[in-house]
């Protein structure tokens, strides 16, 4: 399948057209500034369907909307009619189609030429009046606000807000490729209008507090919700404007002469996650929890888990190494050790349920073998 991309070089041409070549079964032709309109006759002849993205939203000269945004529709429609087949076509368009202003003015025009040609073709024709679309290689400081707050906080950088109370629509940047591809493998026939969900609403208030707590997690280490819906792809699309120096950052080290602790991630409400080091015959632990539990995985070493029941004082001992990956539950109401029985320094992960409180340790001192 040959899928000609207009703005391939765009914000959400990039992303398309990286999507599309992970795909062995389609050819992706590009048709960015670097083309003239005179290559569009051949390039629509011999694709087997066009997604038209290109479109000027901040022009120079005014009349670039009407140039870019209504004749370069025209002329692919043109293209599309004269090569004498189907080929399904998908237009990028704004929400703004349905406001007063230039740009508005232009993307509606440009509807109305596609949307002419699915009457008088039948050809397939979808076309998306997309609100603000937002994620990786988005322009910052040019028209999306996502893409200037993620850089700046990114940057450490000043974000500026007229109106905090200010409520934007957004889609997400996968979502809307996604969603192109989809119908590009099913078209249909004659024009549809398409949507891409899910559709988010948020203030610019509270789009930038958020903005501000992905750059807040690297001091806290507390994580955000990062895991799903519009936290997901927000903090996805900030990463994206990280500069190099700071794919890296410092984590506290607490050491002493039994080895080191590190704790790496901690999380609102699924526990933290650390790990630390013992030496040859270093025990750590001997404490025991009335609720909190925990998880231990050596990953390097030999270990020797202690327990003993603080009720009916039953004792048992249990070995892992770092060859052979085991989780060590803690149970609360049982005291626990670890101890480093190996002959080289002993690494352990460790996951806690909950975020360590000093206020509220729920860990009272307690050795296994008094």
């Amino acid at each position: 399948m040959k899928v000609l991309v207009t703005g391939a070089d765009g914000f959400i041409g990039k992303n398309l057209c990286l999507r599309l070549s992970e795909d062995e079964s389609v050819l992706v032709t590009p048709f960015t500034r670097s083309n003239s309109r005179g290559d569009l006759a051949s390039l629509v002849a011999d694709a087997d369907a066009v997604v038209h993205l290109a479109g000027e939203n901040r022009p120079d000269n005014l009349a670039a909307f009407e140039q870019v945004n209504v004749g370069l529709t025209r002329g692919v429609c043109d293209a599309i009619n004269a090569a004498g087949k189907a080929i399904p076509l998908i237009l990028a368009s704004s929400a703004q189609a349905e406001l007063e202003n230039l740009y508005g003015k232009s993307k509606f025009a440009a509807e109305q030429e596609v949307r002419t040609l699915a009457r008088d073709c039948g050809n397939p024709v979808a076309v998306y009046r997309l609100p603000g679309v937002f994620g990786k290689w988005c322009k910052p400081n040019y028209n999306s606000v996502v893409a200037t707050f993620c850089h700046n906080v990114a940057n450490d950088l000043p974000i500026q807000i007229s109106d905090p109370a200010r409520e934007i629509k957004l889609v997400y940047i996968d979502d809307v490729v996604n969603n192109f591809i989809h119908w590009l493998k099913a078209p249909g026939a004659g024009f549809q209008w398409q949507a891409v969900a899910p559709e988010y609403d948020v203030t610019l208030g509270a789009l930038a507090e958020q903005i501000k707590a992905f750059g807040n997690c690297r001091t806290s280490l507390v994580s955000e919700r990062v895991g799903a819906g519009f936290v997901r792809a927000l903090y996805a699309t900030y990463v994206s404007y990280l500069p190099r120096d700071r794919f890296v950052y410092d984590l506290p080290v607490h050491g002493d002469e039994r080895g080191v602790f590190v704790e790496m991630l901690k999380t609102p409400d699924a526990g933290q996650f650390s790990f630390f080091t013992a030496h040859p015959g270093i025990t750590r632990g001997g404490h025991y929890h009335h609720s909190k539990t925990e998880k231990f995985l050596v990953i390097k070493g030999q270990a020797r888990f202690g327990f003993r029941h603080m009720n009916t004082g039953e004792m048992f001992y249990l070995n892992t190494c770092g060859d052979k990956p085991q989780i060590v539950e803690t149970v609360p109401g049982w005291t626990h050790d670890i101890t480093n029985i190996g002959e080289s320094e002993m690494i352990v992960m460790l996951w806690a349920n909950e975020i360590f409180d000093r206020e509220r340790p729920d860990t009272i001192a307690c050795k296994v073998k008094s």
